[in-house]
């Protein structure tokens, strides 16, 4: 049995510890970037799934059949494939979407990844665990910085109000198209009785163009009555 014997204990102890240390370190990162799944979030969830992995083992040892009559009738390897599915119950919970972005995608990613630590650590793939943790780390510390460097293509919400004129979504797609944008979606409404129209698109721009610069734009549009860019 794994759990006989003081030095083993010792063992145990020293995988939770190291599963519990390697998934702080993920999550400290997130911490410091004030995501809400944090430091204490990705240690328990390493440290959970280290205890699961050590108590499948441990289950397998004591029930499983090593006399050769029958076919082991235990799979330790069935609670951690369990972990691997449940954790996307909380990488889940950690994924927040905002109009046209989607924002703690690689928050769930971490958890995930904390979870591997910890089933890696219970299986005593020490190596491996801090191997994959350093990579973690470097991808979450350097290569967003690289990340700052790409001309990437950026997504808002542009809502506009307007008196209700035939050719003012003409307008609207012109200066658009002058200011190099590309609309992805679009939303129209008209207030017979007031007179009033309204437009919402999401669209995508460079980092040319700027929100308060797209925003100048429309508001010297006639007839705009109000403009919101988010």
């Amino acid at each position: 049995m794994i759990g006989l014997g003081p030095e083993l204990h010792l063992h145990l102890f020293a995988r939770l510890l190291l599963a519990s240390l390697l998934g702080g370190l993920i999550g400290l990162e997130r911490e410091v970037h004030g995501r809400p799944a944090g430091f204490r979030t990705h240690l328990l969830v390493s440290l959970g799934s280290c205890l699961f992995c050590l108590t499948s083992i441990e289950i397998y040892h004591i029930y499983g059949n090593f006399g050769g009559a029958i076919p082991v009738g235990v799979d330790p390897g069935r609670i951690a494939a369990q972990v691997v599915t449940g954790i996307g119950f909380l990488g889940a919970g950690a994924i927040i979407r905002e109009r046209a972005s989607i924002r703690g995608l690689t928050t769930a990613a971490c958890l995930w990844v904390a979870a591997g630590l910890g089933i890696a650590c219970g299986l005593g793939l020490f190596q491996m665990a801090i191997a994959v943790t350093v990579i973690a780390l470097i991808n979450l510390l350097l290569l967003k910085q690289v990340e700052k460097r790409l001309n990437r293509d950026i997504y808002v919400v542009v809502k506009v109000w307007s008196e209700d004129r035939p050719d003012f979504i003409s307008q609207v797609y012109q200066l658009l198209g002058t200011s190099g944008v590309d609309r992805v979606e679009a939303k129209f409404e008209r207030d017979l009785e007031r007179k009033q129209m309204f437009i919402e698109f999401q669209m995508k721009r460079g980092k040319k163009v700027t929100s308060p610069d797209l925003l100048a734009r429309l508001s010297e549009l006639e007839g705009v009555k109000r403009v919101s860019v988010d």
